[in-house]
């Protein structure tokens, strides 16, 4: 039987790369003031304007109409840790005390499973509250964490890419593997669930300081058995981290030599933060055709550094935006969006709305390799949408009530004063899976 259903309303999704300027390239974003995203079996149908469309609707379709509101494609996140959900925001001062005191505790409770499957649970939920339909996530050294994050999500039919986290050293026993282990345990894992529904394995090796050579090259050799694998990792995000993997790494020219010594450095390698980096490495990342995933709150918040944005663009560099909670301080893309900008504001440029929400939607996709399934409404599509209401605060319903706003300015409005209450409801391959109270 199919299942159909219509979600009318003003409609925006990109078409690709808007550019870095305050007007979008031409042909770059598709609008509709008033249109219709028709779905079919989870799949987009057809996206028009309303009075094309409307005669043409089957006569069991299900109809929604959200004249004041504005429909997107859900939102990407591109790197981010479910199990620290439970430690989101906590002092810690920099990085490493923060993994040393927070961090790793935590991390060591998944070795219990109906512990995994609880916040693997409220995590999904809270993903969802927040418009957020995929993810790249980090899980634990844990096989039961990633089998009950990859559990969670396929009940929801949800798109996840997620991996056990690899590390042998520097880290307390309750979270150490080994080599042989560590890969026997991800290539088990990865024939379980690669490809099972929307999920996808991804190799997570934490980060150098916390594996051993060995390790990284068993990794790079899993890459070379697994061809077109993700892999997710750690770069630059701190000095004091850097110093300590030159120590760790003498040999290497620097932090991303030791993962290009190990084969890490190929396609579809995402590394987050990378915020202390030169020219040199930025044309290395290009030229392997590997991603930076920016995580401008945590960077705020661990007081790591400030990216830039501009230096990354100029050198072609493949880039994702991403919450990284829990140093991240929310899973509300919105306002990773906001940190983005102030960021971008105090490196002396802006980021404009047209760049900031096609990172969040297609922008995403292209750089996760997912392109072909999620971020725009191109016929075909996977059906994750997000339904945003432009007045979903206070402050944001005074200003609609002043004034007459453009898209952009609404946009911006979400980008600066919005949360999760901007989320009015949030679909799943057509289905809707959170729908705000009131």
């Amino acid at each position: 039987m199919t299942m159909r259903r219509a979600l009318r309303g003003p409609i925006l999704h990109f078409l690709d790369d808007p550019g870095d300027e305050d007007r979008p390239r031409e042909g770059s974003l598709g609008y509709f003031a008033d249109g219709l995203l028709v779905i079919e079996n989870g799949r987009v149908a057809a996206l028009d304007d309303a009075e094309t469309l409307l005669p043409t609707l089957h006569a069991d379709t299900v109809l929604e109409h959200h004249p004041e509101r504005l429909i997107m494609p859900g939102f990407i996140d591109a790197h981010l840790h479910f199990a620290q959900l439970g430690i989101i925001a906590s002092y810690g001062r920099q990085l490493l005390d923060w993994l040393n005191n927070y961090t790793f505790p935590e991390e060591s409770r998944f070795r219990d499973r109906d512990y995994a499957d609880r916040i693997a649970e409220a995590f999904i939920d809270e993903q969802l509250r927040h418009g957020t339909t995929c993810a790249m996530v980090f899980a634990t050294s844990h096989e039961n964490s990633v089998e009950a994050l990859f559990t969670a999500a396929k009940r929801y039919d949800m798109r996840l890419m997620t991996g056990k986290v690899l590390m042998d050293r520097n880290a307390p026993e309750a979270l150490r593997d080994d080599p042989v282990k560590g890969i026997a345990d991800s290539r088990r894992l990865l024939e379980r669930w690669h490809h099972s529904g929307r999920l996808e394995y991804v190799l997570s090796p934490r980060f150098a300081p916390t594996s051993s050579p060995e390790q990284l090259a068993a990794a790079g050799r899993f890459l070379d058995d697994f061809p077109g694998i993700a892999m997710q990792t750690h770069l630059s995000e701190n000095r004091a981290e850097i110093e300590w993997v030159a120590s760790l790494y003498p040999e290497a020219d620097d932090y991303l030599d030791v993962y290009a010594r190990a084969g890490l450095l190929r396609s579809r390698c995402f590394f987050g933060h990378a915020i202390h980096i030169d020219d040199s490495v930025r044309r290395r990342l290009r030229e392997a055709d590997a991603a930076i995933t920016v995580c401008p709150s945590s960077n705020l918040f661990l007081g790591s550094g400030l990216f830039d944005w501009r230096a990354a663009r100029a050198q072609g560099v493949n880039l994702a935006l991403a919450t990284d909670i829990g140093a991240g301080t929310s899973l509300s893309q919105l306002q990773t969006l906001q940190d983005a900008y102030k960021v971008c504001q105090l490196n002396g440029y802006p980021l404009p709305v047209w760049q900031a929400f096609y990172r969040l939607t297609l922008g995403n996709a292209r750089t996760l390799g997912i392109e072909r399934h999620v971020g725009s409404f191109a016929p075909g599509m996977e059906a994750d949408v997000v339904i945003l209401d432009t007045a979903g605060t206070p402050l944001m319903a005074r200003k609609r009530e002043s004034r007459e706003s453009r898209l952009d300015e609404l946009l911006f409005d979400l980008m600066m004063l919005g949360d999760d209450r901007c989320v009015a409801s949030t679909y799943v391959m057509g289905e809707p899976r959170y729908r705000r109270a009131g």
